[in-house]
């Protein structure tokens, strides 16, 4: 088995009867890729031989490892096991319970603030992948399957006024500003805006069909085009390839950009994700119905994660698409005038400013 690197990731390339394999180890240490080269040796040997690699000893991390091997681990996962394997790490998999996570969420308090919905993210992902493991013959039973997560206090979502687009778009860079306009306009995630393919998008029929999804069911959901997403893209129009490039390579983050692009603007904090939410928002206000809103923007048809999503017909998402633009040429207008009196207004000038 050999190691080789391939961008900032190391992939492992091995033999099984004559068949060459090649898999990503899904990190860019050196160290953790031996170790997961390891487990997928030993693992291709047991399934050369249909054993079924069972350790009542194993441990989260070796866990961890076969699951970022052979999974198809998220960037989501790996950001959540950044903070699960200092804890659980070292754990054996037949120590890990209910008392376990609480001392984890108590172990995560006393490091620094954080909130209970992150904390829940987290407990969800190990319970995905201790779910895996019972798949895989690791496990007969999940020790986490039971286990009911914290209850969350709703939060207040901040909803992006047309002034503040107004003025966060004069302030963002070139390259940042239609990634702006897609979300508020679409209401698309971060991810889906930035993988977004230009064989994906219809011109003749102004119509996207997104090219990749946070969940499979929200792939090539249709969204019908506002005028002024439709005039940027034949701006910058190509033939292949992702529809977001600086210097004629793929945009993968925006986080600093959006950051510096709000300080400029001089208004408040938002998450580049508020954006999506002020997509639905304004939906909601101009009164396009509830599973029109879930369609354009890929929510399932239930609170479950596993219901299927709506269908809705194509003209019903036209229609709600020129209502938002019809709202927000209507609001603009009316951020403008507001804005022209109050430039055209006299200053009054009191009497200590004569005096001055």
């Amino acid at each position: 088995m050999t190691l080789w690197k391939r961008g900032n990731r190391w992939w492992a390339i091995f033999f099984v009867d004559g068949v060459r394999r090649q898999i990503s180890t899904g990190t860019s240490s050196r160290r953790q890729a031996e170790l997961i080269e390891q487990k997928l040796k030993q693992e291709a040997n047991l399934r050369r031989h249909q054993i079924t690699p069972i350790d009542p000893n194993m441990t989260f991390e070796a866990l961890a490892a076969y699951f970022i091997a052979t999974a198809g681990a998220t960037a989501y996962h790996l950001g959540r096991l950044q903070n699960l394997l200092p804890f659980f790490g070292n754990k054996q998999l037949n120590r890990i319970n209910r008392a376990s996570v609480q001392e984890y969420r108590a172990y995560r308090h006393g490091k620094s603030r954080v909130g209970d919905a992150t904390l829940n993210r987290d407990v969800a992902v190990i319970k995905h992948i201790l779910y895996w493991a019972v798949d895989q013959g690791y496990l007969q039973t999940n020790p986490l399957a039971r286990i009911p997560l914290v209850r969350e206090r709703r939060k207040r979502r901040p909803v992006m006024s047309i002034e503040e687009e107004m003025l966060v778009l004069a302030a963002a860079p070139p390259h940042l500003t239609p990634i702006i306009i897609f979300a508020l306009y679409t209401g698309m995630r971060r991810g889906e805006i930035l993988k977004q393919l230009w064989e994906d998008i219809d011109f003749p029929r102004r119509l996207l069909f997104v090219s990749q999804s946070k969940t499979p069911e929200g792939e090539a959901r249709e969204i019908p085009l506002t005028n002024r997403i439709f005039d940027i893209l034949s701006e910058i129009r190509a033939n292949a390839g992702p529809v977001f490039t600086f210097n004629d390579k793929p945009i993968r983050a925006i986080k600093t950009a959006w950051k510096s692009t709000l300080r400029r603007a001089g208004i408040s904090h938002y998450r580049f994700h508020d954006l999506r939410h002020t997509f639905a928002t304004r939906l909601m206000e101009i009164g396009v119905q509830q599973e029109i809103r879930k369609a354009l923007m890929g929510h399932s048809s239930g609170e479950s994660v596993h219901s299927t999503y709506v269908h809705v017909e194509l003209p019903a998402k036209r229609d709600a698409i020129r209502k938002l633009e019809a709202w927000v040429k209507t609001q603009t207008e009316i951020t403008l005038q507001k804005e022209v009196q109050r430039l055209e207004e006299p200053e009054v000038t009191t009497k200590s400013d004569w005096d001055l």
